[in-house]
């Protein structure tokens, strides 16, 4: 594999590397952090690039080689793009459209007062590039690289883009969404060695070109719709939030607690299967059985009598209980009276019903007066159903009115259980419940799946999920 460190980028390039030939040219439009790095590393990939930009000193100091920011490697890679005659730099977008092959959209996409994303900047960018689109005869790519709420890209760049230019999104362009996941002030490295490429492309013309440009640096890219690539860099950057969020609430807590946090936080990061992976990172029900529910609230209480204040994980039960919230929801207005609940226990392949979130939704449906049977393929009328109800008594109050009715309510098998039902809920993934509820779509009946049992969503008005 080539060594592509931009340490000694200029000695790691084949000659096939820099053969600008044999490669698209790319304009790129906003010339702050993503665009001035962008514009640096694809031309040191042998692109010819022209940065476009509105301010006059930023164009000056792309035109000069000079970097217009703080950042690490960036002055001598666009010094050396400029001196290979790779790096230009213009005020004039539609120039640079026509000028070009690719256009990558860097433009900023600042709050709006309503607390939404301002769009203007994304709108005036797409005015001036369909004035050079409309003066082509050649395919062009136009990729957004912005943070934008998904659905921006065909519903704001896109309309603009063709209504202006009067060329036809397919036939005579292509419209991608490539989030990039730049670090500040080591976003040269990861230029080179990025954590996952992502491209949501609109046809396979524009995916491949993409894939060919990033070819140097991932030979994997992940291909997908536009939507879920403009989705997957709100979550990513959400998701960093979270993580800084729980790493200074565990260091107040372990503070009034007179423990070492950093010491705590390097061992919790050094397991890799659970808390560093894709584990418990799927959309599905709520969290339950004998640990989490019962952790959390035992953390909110610590730093309770320590005074400390933890939002973040005080929350947490509130969050889960939403979901339990949800399914109740769609059960009501599915209007279905008699309901079947295919699995009890909290996960898959245990009789543990301790605090499992199917009991809340059960309790909670008969409390609206929805009837209600059950199967689990671990749970019988036989299990030890008051005692385990009664270990979590305090925690919670809501199942205890279910610990003398419960055995009442479980069939015998998934068929007695859906025989009268007139809604279907799924809550633990078994190929048995995934049949039956294929079986009930075919009838008619409503299916709510809180736990995703289909692998393709059902093309169904009868089907219900709450995260999907």
């Amino acid at each position: 594999m080539l060594d592509l460190s931009p340490l000694n980028l200029a000695a790691a390039l084949p000659v096939e590397l820099i053969d600008v030939t044999e490669k698209p040219a790319i304009s790129i439009v906003g010339l702050g952090y993503v665009g001035a790095v962008s514009t640096a590393c694809l031309a040191s990939l042998g692109h010819r690039v022209v940065g476009v930009d509105i301010d006059q000193e930023k164009i000056a100091d792309i035109a000069a080689g000079r970097s217009p920011i703080h950042e690490k490697h960036l002055g001598r890679l666009l010094s050396e793009g400029v001196e290979a005659e790779l790096v230009t730099a213009t005020d004039d977008l539609a120039f640079a459209v026509r000028d070009t092959d690719v256009t990558f959209v860097s433009v900023g996409t600042p709050t709006a007062a309503d607390g939404g994303c301002d769009y203007r900047f994304i709108e005036a960018a797409a005015r001036s590039m369909a004035v050079g689109l409309a003066q082509k005869e050649s395919f062009h790519v136009f990729v957004m690289r912005c943070s934008i709420p998904p659905g921006t890209t065909m519903r704001v760049m896109t309309p603009i883009l063709e209504k202006m230019s009067g060329k036809k999104l397919g036939a005579d362009f292509g419209v991608a969404f490539n989030p990039e996941f730049l670090r500040e002030g080591v976003a040269v490295e990861d230029f080179y060695a990025p954590p996952k490429t992502v491209i949501g492309a609109t046809c396979a013309r524009t995916g491949n070109i993409l894939r060919q440009i990033y070819t140097p640096v991932d030979e994997a890219p992940i291909i997908t719709s536009i939507e879920t690539a403009e989705m997957v860099k709100y979550v990513d950057n959400v998701w960093h939030a979270t993580k800084v969020t729980f790493a200074n609430e565990v260091g107040r807590l372990a503070k009034s607690q007179g423990v070492d946090s950093h010491e705590v936080m390097e061992v919790f990061c050094q397991d890799q299967k659970l808390n560093l992976s894709p584990y418990y990172l799927k959309p599905g029900f709520a969290y339950g059985g004998s640990c989490l529910p019962k952790e959390v609230r035992a953390v909110a209480h610590i730093a309770q009598g320590a005074g400390v204040s933890l939002p973040m994980i005080e929350n947490l039960n509130t969050s889960n209980r939403e979901q339990i919230d949800q399914a109740v929801k769609l059960v009501k207005e599915s209007g279905a009276r008699r309901v079947a609940v295919l699995g009890l226990a909290f996960k898959p392949g245990t009789d543990d019903l301790r605090e499992s979130p199917t009991l809340e939704l059960i309790a909670a449906l008969r409390g609206e007066g929805i009837e209600v049977s059950a199967h689990d393929p671990a749970v019988t009328r036989e299990t030890n159903i008051e005692g385990q109800l009664g270990y979590v008594k305090h925690g919670a109050p809501g199942l205890a009115a279910l610990a003398e009715e419960l055995g009442e309510l479980i069939a015998d098998d998934v068929e007695s259980a859906t025989r009268r039902a007139q809604a279907v809920i799924v809550s633990q993934k078994n190929d048995a419940y995934t049949l039956a509820a294929g079986m009930a779509l075919e009838k008619g009946k409503p299916v709510i799946d809180v736990v995703r049992t289909f692998k393709k969503i059902p093309a169904s008005a009868d089907y219900h999920g709450i995260g999907w």
